[in-house]
């Protein structure tokens, strides 16, 4: 008897973040100390004047239906977002509003993507990016970026693996999950590759924006070299700047044509955004931005206070970040090693599993991210919780024999 599921879930596996999430979540319902370490989720709360921007907008009765694409206020706030921070000019008809940054790529992809299209993925990345090419139809060629060259795609590598077939690079900077952030220099070398093949998109997952320090600035490939700005599809959102995550508001911004696909698939699928998550996101764009300087202030300093204590733990080796709030470790050195309870760590997967299991620290294998040998953790968290993690994972390490 045949399946009543699509052939398609064969290809498709559920979010191996936030099953690991969901877990560790599970445990906490039980009354244990579980640490979460793997939630790419701001720990801080919604600024006041968003808050006070949704509550005024439920009194004002903006709750029904929006336009497909967003409201005109949001795509006004969004256009003048892009114009102060990036130098980039848009018009409403180039931006649509999205039920988070994830459906923004997923709307993107399912608009563009015919049977066997290729969209080359810097590996290592966002877990979702292969999935949704997969839904898609689409075929993802990985390129893998090495440590050694900070995480990040080099031009020689992107330019062997452009074929007839390749209709986009995905760019994601800050990166996740290493935290890598491209600067103007290296985006202009991978955009005088993409100069030579005018059949090559690009979409650029920005989410990440305004968490960056140590004087980094933030560039986008548009700003960074005009001449690809119609080939250049922009990703952003609310979630990761401005803590809103469960408001899922997101966007995209590009050629008008691709954005009428992308509205349309939307318009099949869930229609408008929230109403009064769009009102709250006006209220963020436009509003006082002083808080995020000193939020990023604050994720530099954990990160500086987990790689310290990171330096101390046996077998782990940690990529210092300039953005977002993640680590990329590396385990590599414990591989082949043995837990108390006699179990082989062979890879990656299995040391994340023996964090979990058997010291209640949840982090991300790296394989979810393309590369093998890794975990992610998130310093998205008070510092108590950070230091209690950190000091869990080193008595996880110390307690590995050969």
């Amino acid at each position: 008897m045949s399946s009543i599921i699509a052939e398609r879930m064969l290809n498709i596996k559920p979010s191996p973040i936030l099953s690991i999430t969901d877990k560790a979540n599970q445990l906490k319902s039980k009354g244990l100390k579980c640490c979460i370490m793997s939630a790419g989720e701001p720990d801080f709360d919604i600024p006041e004047h968003i808050k006070q921007a949704a509550i005024a907008a439920i009194n004002n009765g903006k709750n029904k239906y929006t336009s497909v694409s967003g409201t005109q206020e949001l795509k006004e706030a969004i256009i003048n977002k892009f114009e102060k921070d990036n130098g980039l000019t848009y018009k409403a008809n180039q931006i649509c509003v999205t039920v988070g940054a994830k459906q923004a790529l997923y709307n993107l992809f399912m608009s563009t993507i015919n049977d066997n299209d290729e969209v080359i993925i810097p590996a290592p990345y966002w877990a979702s990016y292969v999935d949704m090419v997969a839904i898609s139809g689409g075929k993802s060629v990985i390129i893998e970026c090495k440590q050694e060259n900070n995480f990040k795609l080099l031009p020689a590598p992107l330019e062997e693996k452009i074929t007839s077939k390749t209709k986009w690079l995905m760019i994601n900077s800050p990166n996740n999950p290493t935290g890598a952030v491209y600067t103007y220099d290296d985006l202009k070398d991978i955009a005088q590759v993409l100069l030579k093949y005018p059949h090559v998109n690009i979409v650029t997952d920005d989410i990440y924006e305004h968490i960056i320090y140590d004087d980094q600035k933030f560039f986008n490939i548009a700003q960074v070299e005009p001449k690809l700005y119609e080939r250049v599809f922009i990703i952003n959102g609310a979630s990761k700047a401005y803590s809103m995550t469960g408001w899922r508001i997101g966007y995209i911004a590009g050629k008008s044509d691709v954005i009428d696909a992308v509205s349309t698939i939307q318009s099949q699928s869930t229609s408008n955004p929230n109403s009064i998550a769009q009102a709250a996101t006006v209220a963020a764009l436009n509003g006082n931005h002083d808080f995020l300087k000193e939020r990023a202030e604050v994720f530099r300093k954990r990160r500086d206070m987990v790689i310290g204590k990171l330096q101390e733990i046996p077998g782990l080796s940690a990529f210092v970040p300039n953005g977002a709030f993640y680590l990329f470790i590396s385990c590599n050195d414990l591989i082949g090693k043995c837990t108390k309870k006699g179990k082989l760590i062979a890879n990656d997967l299995n040391f994340a599993e023996y964090l979990l299991d058997d010291y209640l620290v949840a982090v991300v294998p790296g394989v979810a991210f393309g590369m093998q040998n890794f975990i992610r953790i998130s310093y998205a968290a008070s510092e108590e919780q950070l230091s209690y993690g950190c000091d869990q994972i080193t008595k996880a390490c110390k307690s590995l024999y050969r």
